[in-house]
């Protein structure tokens, strides 16, 4: 399963098309046990596939009750689906030297959202009470980078 998404995201891997691609596979077996495991220090990174010559990667996100990220943007477009539970993220404007949160929304299981810097400062985090599983398909090569993460924010928030 997992390889016939990689292969439609290979034919056309464009932000909006990749986003509608990825929510069709949300209801789908796509990952092993083993690419749900948590870790109980913070969420992780599970890494499903690279494209050869770093086109983009697909990764699984495992997040414990109260976890989340930092303040932050990415190196290249982004698209999240919630495989399994409900990921909050916030995102936020940089205003001077400060950090305005614009909107709060709640992903659900089966929703797939993309973003593409500028403009991708948000904040994820597990505001459930169980295990919360998303797949990331960034348009960059993560094994190489080690993350999709350009800049951590730690302005103060207003």
């Amino acid at each position: 399963m997992l390889a016939r998404l990689v292969q439609e995201i290979r034919n056309d891997p464009e932000p909006a098309r990749v986003a509608r691609v990825l929510g069709r596979y949300l209801d789908e077996p796509l990952l092993s046990r083993d690419q749900c495991a948590p870790d109980p220090d913070g969420y992780r990174q599970h890494v499903l596939h690279v494209e050869p010559g770093g086109g983009f990667s697909v990764v699984s996100l495992v997040w414990l009750p109260g976890q989340d990220t930092c303040i932050h943007d990415h190196v290249s477009w982004c698209v999240v689906g919630t495989y399994r539970g409900a990921e909050e993220e916030t995102t936020y404007r940089l205003d001077g030297g400060l950090l305005t949160p614009v909107s709060t929304a709640l992903n659900p299981q089966g929703q797939a959202t993309w973003l593409q810097p500028p403009g991708d400062i948000h904040q994820v985090r597990n505001a459930t009470d169980g295990l919360v599983v998303s797949i990331h398909v960034y348009g960059a090569d993560v094994r190489t980078l080690g993350t999709s993460i350009r800049r951590r924010y730690h302005q103060p928030v207003a």
